[in-house]
């Protein structure tokens, strides 16, 4: 099914149904414009934010006919994909901040973080959670972070590191992979960290940081 893509040229947030902190919607919803992916529309009642489209299958939105009266409701019937990829492949921004798309059912956070993986290409998406953030990259990294600061290397497919700095257990000539080694709770030692991957590998790998820390991982996005 052709769908017609919702355009920004500011960053937009995306919330889903699954765990979500009232206080951090309401923050980034007052500033940014709110796609709700099916039922996470359901996070909106009371907040006075309304959102710009309502996106997916439709299956667990509420009160649909009252959210038709006041938005877009964008009915995609295809079971292809998950209503998070829906909202993705609907909508054109340079910078998406997924909301409720963790926590609640294991199974739905995973399928979230096998999107981010096939979208970390050409889609700058940061996935924030009530403890973590996830972003997902091919790419080698430089991060301004606090010392002090939890960040987790997870690898999604095969990555080869020539090195790392401004972290407590350096990457350097290590081959991460989702059965044989992982990066799990390393530890930022330094302002600044970098990390660089062996030229050629494409392998993808996520980013995990503690919640307070996701506006030190947009602020680059958001300046460029």
């Amino acid at each position: 099914m052709a769908v017609s893509k919702i355009t920004y040229n500011e960053p937009v947030v995306l919330l889903g149904g699954g765990a979500c902190m009232r206080d951090t919607l309401l923050r980034l919803g007052e500033t940014y414009p709110v796609i709700a992916a099916d039922g996470g529309a359901d996070h909106l009642a009371g907040t006075g934010l309304v959102p710009d489209a309502i996106i997916g299958d439709l299956d667990s939105l509420q009160r649909r006919s009252h959210w038709e009266s006041v938005t877009r409701v964008i009915a995609i019937a295809e079971q292809d994909t998950t209503d998070f990829e829906k909202c993705l492949y609907s909508v054109a921004a340079p910078v998406y901040i997924a909301l409720g798309f963790t926590g609640k059912r294991l199974d739905h956070t995973l399928a979230s973080l096998h999107v981010l993986a096939r979208y970390c290409d050409d889609k700058r998406v940061l996935l924030v959670g009530e403890e973590d953030i996830v972003t997902v990259t091919r790419q080698s990294q430089q991060l301004s972070l606090s010392p002090g600061c939890r960040l987790s290397i997870f690898p999604l497919e095969t990555v080869r590191y020539v090195r790392s700095t401004g972290l407590r257990y350096p990457l350097d000539g290590l081959e991460l992979g989702p059965v044989t080694m992982i990066g799990t709770s390393n530890e930022v030692t330094e302002p600044e960290v970098t990390i660089e991957k062996v030229a050629g590998c494409d392998g993808c790998y996520a980013l995990v940081l503690p919640a307070d820390a996701s506006d030190s991982v947009l602020a680059p996005w958001l300046q460029a």
